[in-house]
């Protein structure tokens, strides 16, 4: 996946290794991490290391080890969420500060950048106004936002309502996504508003629409998230990326090297897809839920007309083929899905029609034609390259340069033979210069410096081009350089005095390192030590008053019985609203 990432046209690659990571589910070894990071630097791509979970105090040592061996292979950055790391006395590598830090204020970035962040990738919910804020308080860090992928209910590394219904702690990457379960939403008086529906599910983060913006506002590294989706998925968004970027950005130099050349058109509805939001970039408006279902429903193609016999007919806005899988919503609004067996005109012959019923919405969930695509040689990414060839008093010089000016000559003593047909010779060098075979190479101009051609055989203008070729990527690769830094503690005051629970302080390093910085009350962390009493469980911009039309604020709806309560599989959660935030929290309830 992560060379995929590289081939389909990422200028850099978060990659996790066998622990510490925030999706555990997608770590690597640390032999995949190199083979990773050398195809990488081929290109002049970044690799960054993910270490962003918060550490207990038994791990931190094996924590470091993991940096230090990431320093050594030569990855660019470490991404961390535990400030421990900046207690370790470690190499000068890069850290970046994961999201699940919390970067949301101007204050708490500033910090970030002034304690030695090279980068801050922001949180998920802010609008262009308050990363343009950031940006103006923290001029001298690099800030990344996340463009793509699915979104976090809860403000990042602020969640603990996996933690404290399952013990899997979303800080500790190995969050159970309870906010993608089904819940009642009751009001005080016991009557259900809203029975069985994915209330806390949100559709997935799209900002395609928004990156010029984001970029005006200070963003320099635009984020796509998907490791825990398979490949198809990474090929199609970051292709679809990379040609919305070099649309929006025509002209302006890539921070990494290489033409992508694909073969498919990206469309990010045909991958994994929940349906998708802006968020809080742009006006905020529909529904920011996938309220029926959590699960990746595909692009619409039409809507039931008649069902019987195995078959659906379907008034079709697309075309659908044998193969494809189709879904849909029952009257109730459960979701049923088929392989498509044959398709006769608009009629579709489905393995099962349960479910299905005039007048439901079609949605294509698999496109079979679309995946063949994906599943073959969908990209290659190769650098540009001119040839030269001159003849000399002592023979011949090939010289090969690359798109990013770095050139290798191959000198060979020969006698230079009269070529029979001049323009045959000529033709015969710039075709077999022309080739790039197999390499990492697009050979776009070929030149011949000459006062005549001469005859030179084919094999010897192969075995020229091939030494050339390989020549210049061994010296791309020995010209690569890692960007170190080496962070100098400092006593740069915290925004805060107090840190809470939520502060995320799992082990003495972090409890240092806020001390040092003016911070004189540390609460253990709740994968330590769950507060006594109410604890509020998740904060988040996303409200349901505003979603199902109750907004008290707007004055959208009826009024409501407080408190209300989100109920599933015999557990109760009250929820709070700050209007004048505009903000939702999901509490326990005692």
């Amino acid at each position: 996946m992560a060379i995929a990432a590289v081939d389909h046209g990422a200028d850099a690659v978060y990659m996790g290794a066998g622990k510490f990571g925030a999706r555990e589910a997608a770590g690597n070894s640390l032999r995949d991490v190199a083979k990773a990071l050398a195809y990488a630097h081929r290109f002049g791509v970044k690799l960054y290391l993910t270490l962003n979970t918060i550490l207990y105090e038994h791990e931190l040592d094996e924590a470091r080890r993991l940096a230090v061996d990431a320093y050594e292979m030569g990855c660019d950055a470490l991404i961390v969420q535990d400030m421990a790391f900046l207690e370790m006395g470690l190499p000068p590598i890069a850290l970046h500060a994961s999201t699940q830090a919390n970067n949301a204020s101007p204050e708490k970035v500033k910090f970030l950048q002034d304690v030695g962040f090279s980068r801050v990738v922001l949180a998920r919910e802010l609008s262009l106004l308050q990363v343009a804020a950031i940006r103006a308080a923290a001029p001298d860090v690099e800030l990344e936002a996340f463009v793509h992928g699915a979104l976090c209910v809860s403000y990042s590394g602020q969640c603990y309502l996996s933690c404290y219904l399952t013990g899997r702690s979303a800080n500790r990457g190995v969050c159970a996504q309870p906010c993608r379960s089904a819940y009642n939403l009751i009001d005080g008086s016991g009557r259900t508003l809203v029975k069985g529906k994915h209330l806390l599910s949100l559709r997935d983060l799209n900002l395609t629409e928004h990156l010029q913006g984001l970029a005006q506002a200070g963003v320099c590294s635009f984020k796509v998230e998907g490791r825990l989706k398979d490949v198809g998925y990474v090929k199609n968004t970051v292709a679809h990326y990379r040609k919305a970027i070099d649309s929006v950005f025509l002209g302006q130099k890539k921070p990494s090297s290489g033409q992508i050349c694909l073969n498919f058109d990206p469309q990010p509805g045909k991958t994994f897809s929940r349906g998708f939001t802006a968020c809080f970039v742009g006006e905020t408006s529909g529904s920011m839920t996938t309220i029926n279902t959590p699960k990746s429903v595909g692009e619409q193609v039409g809507l039931i007309q008649r069902v019987g016999g195995g078959s659906i007919d379907v008034a079709l806005s697309a075309e659908v083929s044998a193969g494809d899988g189709v879904c849909f919503f029952d009257k109730r609004g459960a979701l049923h899905g088929a392989n498509v067996n044959r398709v006769e005109g608009s009629r579709l012959f489905l393995q099962d029609v349960s479910g299905a019923a005039a007048g439901a919405a079609v949605f294509r969930s698999f496109d079979i034609a679309f995946q063949r695509q994906l599943a073959g040689g969908s990209a290659r990414r190769l650098v540009d390259v001119k040839m030269l060839l001159e003849a000399t008093s002592t023979g011949v010089c090939v010289t090969a340069t690359d798109e990013d000016g770095i050139s290798v000559s191959l000198c060979v003593d020969k006698d230079n033979v009269a070529a029979d047909s001049e323009a045959k010779a000529l033709a015969a060098v710039r075709a077999q210069l022309a080739k790039s075979g197999g390499s990492m190479f697009r050979v776009v101009r070929v030149d011949v410096a000459a006062d005549r051609p001469y005859f030179y055989p084919i094999s010897e203008l192969n075995r020229w081009r091939r030494t050339v070729l390989e020549q210049l990527e061994q010296k791309r690769q020995s010209l690569y350089a890692v960007e170190h830094r080496h962070i100098e503690k400092n006593t740069v005051p915290y925004p805060d005095l107090a840190l809470s629970f939520k502060g995320n302080v799992l082990n003495s390093y972090a409890v240092k390192f806020y001390k040092r910085h003016g911070v004189t009350d540390i609460s253990p962390a709740f994968e330590q030590k769950q507060p006594s009493g109410t604890v509020a469980l998740m904060t988040t911009r996303y409200c349901l008053l505003q979603e199902l039309g109750f907004c008290k604020q707007k004055k959208l709806g009826k009024v409501l019985q407080e408190p209300l309560f989100l109920e599933n599989n015999g557990y109760k959660l009250r929820l709070k609203f700050c209007c004048e935030r505009c903000e939702m929290t999901v509490e326990t309830v005692e």
